[in-house]
């Protein structure tokens, strides 16, 4: 006759349990393996996502849609570069003020009325051309536009705030939102472009309004999200901050890679597969991007720069012996490295700012990246016009590569403001080292 099975427990001899639950290979873990899957089990997230993908979808739409629309109506490129230049210039002083407020009053309580004032601008502007209204009309309403909020850093404020002591799915998060801006800024003028060629020469930038305005609509209506206002201090600008003014000069320098190679690669190619060849770097880029978000482990922003540096040198490359196939490769390589920079970068802005200014702190990064965009812009089109050979242009994006590692070598970027953690964790050069750990040593 078989004994039972015993086991002993702290009352004393017991009858084993005959059947044992053993792990099934169908359970599934509550949270997804995936990290960007794992970033929306958070709670709100996909509803202010949603909203900010569409406020962002036009930021890549506007610039296009008036160049198209004021050329169109007044026969002239100069006039219609000059107007979006304006506006350019006008953003980037108002910008950093703006970010400001929504700092000191909340995300919904500025993003909803400056939104609609900016909006209003655009308005104003698609009926001034529509009445050919004269040349300084253009360029003093183009200037109602620069009140619209820096979408993108209202986004990544949201991040930090909800990720706060989670230092890998914060850059989770800064990889996601960098491939977002590429995609928009890669789909955006498409879309422009086909508006106002197929409907009428106004279509692009009244559906960019409307977008704008309701995807900040609902963005902002997500109040449980939003970063908690931090009580007023007594704190200066972002830029006294140790580090971050030697930061800024990075992202002005990189700013002018982006700004320098549209206009050179345009200028070059030439023709209707202009777009589509330059739209292969924001692709190379969003696909980094992500790849850069599954990483465990980050790469130093000195790292990021110096492979950004060597791989702008493949246009040049390109341009100078190969075919237009050849280029198309080089600018999909050359944009492999922009995204892991810019989100290396971020992060260090959001580790270096307070979370009472984190919206300021990151719009002057944005700022700042504007601002090289059209130093950029200017010198290639400087270089398109005076170019000694065909491929002399592709030159400019390479050296302010170089320029801004050699910044960042410098002075150190990344490695400065140890004791400034703000309750995110340890202040890292990006690399997984401790930020002045070299001043230890």
């Amino acid at each position: 006759m078989p004994q039972p099975d015993l086991t002993l427990t702290p009352a004393g001899p017991a009858l084993a349990p005959r059947y044992r639950e053993r792990p099934t290979a169908d359970r599934r873990s509550p949270h997804p393996r995936n990290p960007y899957l794992r970033l929306f089990t958070v709670p709100g997230t996909r509803a202010f996502t949603a909203g900010n993908l569409i406020a962002r979808l036009p930021m890549g739409m506007f610039g296009v849609s008036a160049v198209i629309m004021i050329a169109g109506a007044y026969d002239s490129y100069a006039l219609a570069g000059g107007v979006t230049a304006t506006g350019m210039a006008a953003g980037a002083l108002t910008a950093p003020w703006i970010a400001r407020l929504v700092d000191r009053y909340g995300q919904a309580r500025i993003a909803v009325p400056a939104t609609a004032y900016a909006v209003l601008g655009h308005l104003v502007l698609v009926l001034c051309v529509h009445g050919r209204a004269p040349a300084w009309a253009l360029f003093a309403t183009t200037a109602l536009t620069a009140t619209a909020p820096n979408t993108g850093g209202m986004s990544r404020a949201r991040w930090a705030h909800l990720l706060r002591g989670r230092p890998d799915a914060l850059h989770t998060a800064n990889a996601f939102e960098q491939a977002t801006d590429e995609l928009c800024f890669m789909l955006g003028p498409i879309v422009a472009a086909v508006l106002c060629s197929t409907v009428f020469p106004e279509a692009g930038t009244l559906a960019g309004a409307t977008l704008f305005l309701t995807g900040v609509l609902i963005f902002a209506a997500q109040r449980s999200t939003e970063p908690p206002v931090a009580p007023r201090t007594a704190a200066g600008s972002p830029l006294r901050l140790p580090g971050m003014a030697p930061l800024l000069a990075v992202f002005l320098a990189t700013g002018a890679v982006f700004g320098s190679m549209e206009v050179v690669t345009l200028a070059y190619v030439d023709g209707p597969v202009a777009g589509p060849v330059l739209a292969l770097q924001a692709a190379g880029s969003c696909a980094a991007g992500l790849l850069y978000g599954h990483a465990h482990r980050t790469a130093s922003l000195r790292t990021c720069l110096a492979a950004m540096a060597l791989l702008m040198t493949l246009p040049l490359l390109a341009a100078s012996t190969g075919p237009l196939p050849a280029l198309a490769a080089g600018l999909l390589m050359a944009g492999m490295a922009t995204a892991p920079t810019l989100v290396t970068g971020m992060g260090l802005v959001q580790r270096l700012t307070p979370p009472s200014q984190l919206n300021e702190g990151m719009t002057l990064a944005v700022t700042a990246l504007l601002g090289g965009i059209a130093a950029g812009s200017a010198t290639g089109g400087w270089a398109a016009d005076h170019a000694p050979f065909a491929a002399f242009g592709f030159l400019i994006p390479a050296g302010a590569a170089a320029l801004a590692f050699a910044l960042c070598a410098a002075t150190g970027v990344g490695r400065t403001g140890a004791s400034r953690t703000w309750g995110r964790g340890p202040l890292t050069d990006g690399g997984g080292h401790e930020a002045g750990s070299h001043l230890r040593a």
